[in-house]
């Protein structure tokens, strides 16, 4: 397993999971600690593990303190708001829409490019139930981008963002 291949993975995982860099560093660091310390390195199943210890944490640092949605740091982008800022806020808005366990799938599989079987074995489904809930997600995704949500609530894109 190439540590410095996962660390970065982690690392998003973390960060899309408390959306604050300095914490997500921390979070990574100290699952890698937790990690190492454990001796689990020889017996193979060592991504599993990862994402369980930083999946872990993450829900411990979300009871000590509330998240904001869109953190400050990420919105001083020098005063001006591009269309792929834009754009993000709204992805970041449509996410947090659903659940937890959907978001998660979402980063393992189009953020960190992690393999269907890997994801199976973190998430504990079968790879049918991963295909078929990766859809479902998707269509959501793209009816709240679009406009439309299940829960009535609409996310709406302004002329003003590039009409996309």
């Amino acid at each position: 397993m190439d540590i410095e291949e996962q660390y970065d993975k982690i690392y998003r995982f973390c960060y899309y999971k408390v959306h604050n860099r300095q914490i997500a560093e921390d979070l990574t660091q100290e699952t890698f600690l937790r990690f190492l310390k454990s001796g689990y390195t020889e017996q193979g199943k060592g991504i599993r593990y990862l994402y369980t210890i930083a999946r872990n944490l993450c829900v411990e640092e979300g009871r000590k303190q509330k998240w904001k949605e869109v953190p400050e740091e990420d919105i001083s982008d020098g005063g001006a708001f591009s269309d792929d800022l834009i754009e993000k806020i709204y992805m970041r808005q449509a996410l947090m829409k659903l659940s937890e366990k959907d978001r998660e799938l979402l980063i393992l599989r189009y953020v960190n490019e992690e393999s269907v079987s890997a994801i199976c074995e973190v998430a504990g489904i079968s790879r049918f139930a991963l295909y078929r809930r990766l859809k479902c997600i998707q269509k959501e995704m793209k009816e709240l981008l679009e406009g439309g949500s299940s829960d009535g609530e609409k996310v709406q894109k302004s002329d003003q963002a590039g009409g996309r």
